[in-house]
């Protein structure tokens, strides 16, 4: 045995890596036979690292796996706190050994964690690490989930500097479905961006001598926390369900029942359901506040653009329904809301929904809804859920007057310069804008000497401006003005859809025609769905005029042969000749008026002699 090991350490030393498979199989099925051989951890500890090659470090690895497995149980916590009671045990030769197995298994974690974020590590081996680890998160705390070490996965997954998301990918497809693993997940990221919000703020007020670099390494580390943290599975019907699993007492309840009598297992069911049920619904109080916590922690980071519109585009489907307090996230809603632009858009939905569903008051909410009508909306890439989102917002009944006619000003002038696409998404907008408020159909046609309606207009904006010295035909709404109520829009009308029957795009002139109705009778006419127009372009209708039944397609050719330029009707009393000098017409018109030309020529020839 120590001929063994002197040969490996002479061999390590003149050149690394040079001893065989074979020697280190020897070595670890020594450890495993005998604790004569304990001698033989630190070496095989030393080829468990990324600078070793794949096959070395696998050997050592399952050597050490199958070594320590047993003997955790029976370990001494490796928190330095933790002393033994009795001060006898400080010299208790088995004590101490227990104690240096410890510290050779903590340095053994150290070491797995390394190797399965490495870049050198190749992914047959970082599966079969984070296998190990997970083994060890699952008995190393006798029975119950090991915390600790799998936080300390976790963190070293978020600070890697390099791609990671294969591991993410294999702990996300073979442990996120265990309920204790989904929860313990939520409590490390929590933590963890704790950590980053607090060096954050030390970043912030210290001067830093490479902030580029810590900006970038900030932004990598928060792309890791969302892959991860948007990956987890939710808690749906938990409440109602009682079949989870959990990965550290994964096949330890064994069948408690088999040895009792019928009535007696009966009754020992039916109790062991009630308690599996209220474990469950207890469960998923648990789990949703800690998805609550992780989430909100989460939030609070400086966000990347590309993570914060990521976040911003599944936050409606994918947290706010299971979160504990959702008005927890109308910070982070409403400071997004404010940035404007594209990001404001993303928004939207979340807002709403904490609006309509959970009591959110937010009193200029409509002032940056008119805000964002600008015509880069009409192009941007989430314009779809944006005008259901609108058309949604306006619904309401008790908007008032000024309100909604400012905002069907503002589209109506937006129509002369959006797309043909948004064009038709503006015509049913203001559709239902005018068949949901009434009091806003004077817009549609507005005369300068209309007194009654001038008094009507000046009572519901409350502007009290006088408008008597404005010149005649000139409009005074104020589509630079980002306050509605000061943008005069009950004073003006809407001639720019007028000027859409005249639209080059046919779909925009015949759709039009839809406002010819009176949208005052409620009764009579129906709203626009906003959704069949909201994800329009070039491309849909086209497709929808190739797919247009017409009954009469127009002909570029003439059924009948046409004999001559002009038709008589079209130069009535006039005759046109032919290159051969003949008429080309006979009629009795033409020859009365050539007589008539000839009699004038022969008088003048008279009196000129």
């Amino acid at each position: 045995m120590a001929s063994v090991v002197s040969t490996i350490k002479q061999k390590k030393k003149k050149a690394k890596h040079s001893v065989s498979l074979s020697d280190l199989k020897t070595l670890g099925n020594q450890l495993l036979s005998s604790r004569a051989h304990i001698n033989n951890l630190p070496l095989l500890l030393s080829y468990v690292s990324p600078t070793s090659p794949p096959p070395y470090a696998l050997e050592s690895l399952l050597s050490l796996q199958s070594f320590f497995t047993p003997l955790l149980p029976s370990l001494p916590p490796s928190s330095p706190s933790s002393k033994p009671s009795a001060p006898d045990l400080q010299d208790d030769p088995d004590f101490i050994y227990r104690t240096w197995l410890r510290s050779k298994f903590d340095h053994f974690v150290r070491s797995l964690i390394d190797l399965a974020v490495s870049p050198d590590s190749d992914e047959t081996l970082k599966e079969v690490v984070l296998d190990t680890i997970m083994e060890f998160v699952k008995v190393g705390n006798c029975g119950r989930f090991h915390s600790a070490i799998y936080h300390r996965l976790l963190h070293a997954i978020v600070y890697s500097s390099i791609s990671i998301y294969f591991l993410i990918d294999l702990l996300v497809s073979n442990y996120f479905k265990y309920i204790d693993v989904r929860y313990f997940t939520y409590i490390s990221l929590e933590k963890i961006s704790r950590t980053l919000e607090s060096k954050e703020i030390s970043d912030v007020n210290e001067d830093s001598i490479d902030e580029s670099h810590s900006r970038s390494s900030m932004e990598v580390f928060l792309q890791n926390i969302h892959y991860i943290i948007s990956r987890v599975p939710h808690m749906e019907g938990l409440d109602e369900k009682s079949d989870y699993e959990m990965w550290s007492r994964s096949g330890n309840d064994s069948k408690e029942l088999s040895g009792n009598s019928k009535a007696e297992d009966k009754k020992l069911q039916t109790e062991k359901s009630n308690n599996d049920v209220l474990a469950a619904a207890k469960i998923a109080k648990r789990m949703k506040l800690k998805f609550t916590k992780a989430w909100i922690s989460f939030l609070r980071l400086p966000l990347p653009l590309d993570v914060y519109k990521d976040v911003l585009v599944s936050l409606h489907q994918v947290v706010i329904p299971y979160l504990s307090n959702p008005i927890m996230l109308c910070d982070f809603l409403t400071r997004s809301y404010d940035i404007g632009g594209v990001v404001s858009v993303m928004a939207l939905s979340g807002l709403f929904i904490l609006m309509t569903q959970y009591g959110l008051e937010y009193p200029n909410f409509y002032d940056k809804l008119y805000a964002l009508l600008v015509p880069s909306i009409f192009m941007a890439k989430h314009r779809a859920k944006f005008f259901q989102l609108l058309d949604s917002c306006l619904k309401s009944p008790l908007l008032p007057a000024y309100l909604a006619a400012a905002f069907a000003k503002k589209l109506s002038r937006l129509s002369l310069s959006v797309p043909p696409s948004g064009a038709l998404v503006i015509i049913a907008l203001v559709h239902n804008l005018l068949r949901r408020h009434p009091s806003i159909n004077c817009l549609v046609h507005w005369e300068d000497g209309d007194e009654t309606a001038k008094d009507n207009a000046e009572g519901d904006s409350g502007t009290g401006s006088d408008i008597s010295s404005r010149k005649p035909g000139m409009d005074c709404f104020n589509s630079e003005e980002s306050n509605p109520i000061k943008s005069n829009a009950m004073r003006s009308s809407l001639w720019e859809i007028d000027t859409l029957r005249h639209h080059y795009c046919p779909p925009v002139s015949r759709f039009v025609l839809s406002l010819e109705n009176d949208l005052t009778v409620r009764a009579k006419t129906t709203e626009m769905t906003v959704k069949d127009f909201s994800s329009g372009s070039y491309a849909t209708i086209f497709g929808d005029e190739m797919r247009r039944r017409v009954k009469q397609v127009p002909l570029a050719f003439h059924k009948v042969t046409p004999t001559s330029l002009f038709t008589e009707s079209d130069f009535s009393g006039w005759t046109f000749n032919r290159e051969d000098g003949k008429e080309k017409n006979d009629g009795s018109d033409e020859n009365e008026i050539t007589n008539e030309h000839g009699r004038r020529s022969a008088k003048r020839q008279v009196e000129s002699s």
